[in-house]
């Protein structure tokens, strides 16, 4: 940088902002990445994290085509490769909640969204959300929130 002060080059301000501008860079790129560093989680904490990432991807729901594949926490178990009662415990330790509460909790999300937002009729909404017949789904649904999935929409 010193030599190219001294020189008579017309455009030496331009350079010697590059120059600096490549020593930032240099600089910054030594600095690990916020991403690589992640607060110190236990198993616990991991097992939780990659269980709500997959009940979260089972709602991908775009076309009433789209099915919730995975709804009982043994099959949970089974995608994660751990114990169901690993699981169980690893998600009521971080959440404060079962699994199971977790997985229907946000079924029921997801139920009033549909409701609420596509054109589906309830009998494509059950199906879409995994329930065996519209009855179960009726049952399901009219236990969280005191309406049936009709009285819900038509409010």
């Amino acid at each position: 940088m010193i030599e190219e002060l001294d020189t008579d080059f017309e455009f030496k301000d331009d350079v010697l902002k590059n120059l600096v501008f490549q020593l930032i860079h240099s600089t910054l790129k030594m600095r690990p990445s916020e991403s690589i560093i992640q607060e110190k989680q236990n198993a616990s904490s991991r097992i939780a994290t990659l269980f709500i990432e997959l009940l979260e991807k089972q709602f991908l729901i775009e076309g009433n085509d789209d099915r919730v594949q995975i709804r009982s926490p043994s099959d949970f178990a089974n995608q994660l490769a751990v114990h169901v009662n690993h699981l169980n415990k690893s998600v009521k330790d971080v959440m404060q909640s079962t699994t199971s509460e977790l997985i229907m909790q946000r079924l029921f999300k997801e139920a009033k969204i549909l409701l609420k937002h596509s054109p589906w009729n309830v009998s494509e909404i059950a199906y879409t959300l995994g329930f065996e017949s519209p009855t179960h789904f009726n049952t399901f649904f009219k236990k969280y929130a005191s309406l049936t999935p009709s009285q819900f929409r038509g409010n």
